[in-house]
């Protein structure tokens, strides 16, 4: 099968593409612990990892086939031996991917990350859900390469680690879940592979926020998440500088409001068109929102949050944003207002 290799490692580890698929041959014995179905776990005997992406044909197989057998059968078909490699799988672009290398003295952490958030970010608690669109799931899937030696427990601590720093990006970002008003912790099918370096003599202990290993590994998936989420699906800082998109985090029934909306509809969201990437609008808009959180949170009463809501609107000089923000007040802070 043609490949193109596309990334080496300081270890001369070798990222290739194969097709749909990205594909990391190890240069070192490395252990490692995995999320996927094969192979997942602990292991000491990793010769490879892969990532691949999904056709609309084999999303048809895996109706009537498991996991685990899917991806044995994609290891014969690139003639890997399936015994010392394991594979994330996802709809994510491989050519989206995002890689990010962090550095300092003699330490090393590689982030290799792929990512989907459209239709399938989630919040940690947010009700349960096992529905699919016609398979258009996103998925973070993230392989992360140490230069050093971790045990077991070190590499479930850096396992831990990397998954707050998703997080982190995702908050970062104002991802919103699809599930709830909340903002999104991760997808709701999100893999995770981490590999350290067997034959390093650099063994560390500890991989946490207080580590110099932490904070690598919290720097490269933050932002080789930031980096994938931009090419996949075109979120980015800037896209995310938007009254209505900070607006459109809560679950409400907006045509009740424009029912009741006392302006020409077009003529409206003209307006609205214009403003909402105003950075005044934004930094109103989001505190306002913030405020809702608050109070859904529990953490200021309904009567403060609407006196302030209402003190920071009265500086919104956009009629059509000023007028959005005043109904989710009604809806999220005004205590004891009945919708239907």
């Amino acid at each position: 099968m043609e490949s193109k290799l596309f990334f080496l490692t300081s270890l001369k580890d070798e990222v290739y593409y194969l097709k749909d698929t990205i594909f990391v041959k190890f240069n070192v014995k490395r252990n490692g612990i995995s999320t996927s179905k094969m192979n997942g776990g602990f292991s000491d005997n990793f010769k490879s990892v892969f990532n691949h992406h999904l056709s609309q044909e084999n999303i048809d197989y895996l109706e009537n086939h498991d996991v685990c057998g899917y991806l044995m059968r994609h290891c014969r078909g690139l003639n890997i031996d399936s015994s010392f490699t394991t594979g994330l799988i996802t709809l994510a672009e491989m050519k989206n991917v995002g890689i990010v290398t962090e550095s300092f003295k003699d330490l090393e952490v590689v982030a290799i990350t792929t990512a989907g958030v459209r239709t399938n970010a989630v919040r940690a608690g947010d009700p349960a859900s096992f529905y699919e669109k016609n398979g258009k799931f996103g998925t973070i899937n993230t392989i992360i390469l140490l230069n050093v030696t971790l045990e077991y427990e070190t590499l479930l601590e850096a396992f831990m680690t990397a998954t707050e720093a998703k997080t982190v990006a995702l908050n970062d970002l104002k991802i919103p879940s699809q599930y709830s008003n909340g903002y999104a912790t991760g997808t709701g099918t999100d893999g995770l592979c981490i590999f350290s370096n067997l034959e390093s003599e650099n063994i560390l202990t500890n991989a946490g926020k207080h580590s110099k290993l932490g904070e690598l590994i919290g720097n490269a998936v933050n932002e080789s998440v930031k980096k994938a989420v931009k090419k996949q699906v075109w979120v980015s800082e800037k896209s995310q500088s938007n009254a209505l998109v900070r607006l459109n985090r809560f679950s409400l029934d907006i045509n009740e409001f424009y029912d009741n909306l006392d302006c020409d509809k077009e003529e409206f969201i003209k307006l609205l068109q214009k403003d909402m990437k105003k950075q005044d609008n934004v930094a109103i808009a989001s505190s306002v929102l913030n405020l809702i959180d608050e109070v859904e949170c529990n953490l200021i009463k309904n009567e403060d949050a609407l006196n302030l809501a209402e003190k920071i609107t009265e500086n919104c000089n956009s009629y059509p944003i000023k007028t959005l923000l005043e109904y989710w007040i009604s809806y999220f802070i005004t205590p004891n207002v009945i919708h239907p």
